[in-house]
């Protein structure tokens, strides 16, 4: 019973924010956890208004892979951006243990979409992984086009499914330092820049081939993905 008390609370809490953000009140579930937090807020009329008034037009997203739970007790964990989850056995993984799970990101827009029934954008969307330049200078980044195609693919379903999504930004057009780890290494962008962890390089710029696929995907807004 405590385990499902605390399931409750975490999906809760995911929602926590959105749920204010789209609806424009404090969800049900908030006076309990405030209680819990020993959490005591001065809300006044007027702020009941602006909360009402002020609702978001759209609901943007970032997503990069699935989280998976067990009800038992295991060491093998899965890293993650800010929240760990445990290892899914049927699902592959990035470089960096990021388990790739495209099915996810359709049921995620439909469950957000029932949710609130207001227009969806991902805003952040790709892969982290180890490119190499070969010796003509060429990066080939096969896995970040299977990663993104096949995204780009559930979202497709997901707006057959009557999801309505408005807008797509993957992450991202140009290496930066990745947020997650603090590492030049862990490489996102379309375009390669020559900078190592070390300090070494001259900040170069290469377009892997992941940029011009990507280039023909924007042209054809979305329907040549090979």
């Amino acid at each position: 019973q405590d385990s499902l008390l605390s399931l409750k609370h975490w999906r809760q809490m995911n929602y926590y924010c959105s749920d204010v953000q789209l609806r424009g009140y404090y969800p049900f579930y908030a006076k309990q956890i405030w209680k819990e937090e020993n959490i005591a807020l001065d809300i006044r009329d007027e702020d009941l208004k602006i909360l009402k008034e002020g609702i978001a037009d759209f609901y943007a997203i970032s997503y990069y892979h699935s989280t998976c739970v067990s009800h038992k007790k295991v060491n093998a964990k899965t890293g993650g951006n800010l929240i760990a989850g445990v290892e899914n056995p049927y699902l592959k993984a990035s470089d960096w243990g990021w388990q790739i799970d495209p099915d996810a990101l359709r049921y995620l827009l439909n469950v957000l979409y029932d949710r609130y029934n207001v227009p969806i954008m991902i805003v952040e969307n790709g892969l982290g992984a180890y490119d190499a330049v070969e010796n003509d200078g060429s990066i080939h980044d096969e896995y970040r086009i299977d990663y993104l195609r096949e995204h780009i693919k559930a979202m497709k379903l997901a707006i057959e499914d009557g999801v309505d999504l408005i807008g797509y930004t993957p992450w991202g057009c140009i290496d930066i330092i990745s947020m997650s780890t603090g590492e030049m290494a862990k490489r996102y962008g379309f375009v390669y820049v020559n900078k190592q962890d070390d300090g070494t390089g001259d900040y170069t710029r290469i377009k892997k081939d992941s940029f011009y696929w990507y280039k023909n995907v924007i042209k054809s807004n979305g329907e040549i993905l090979k």
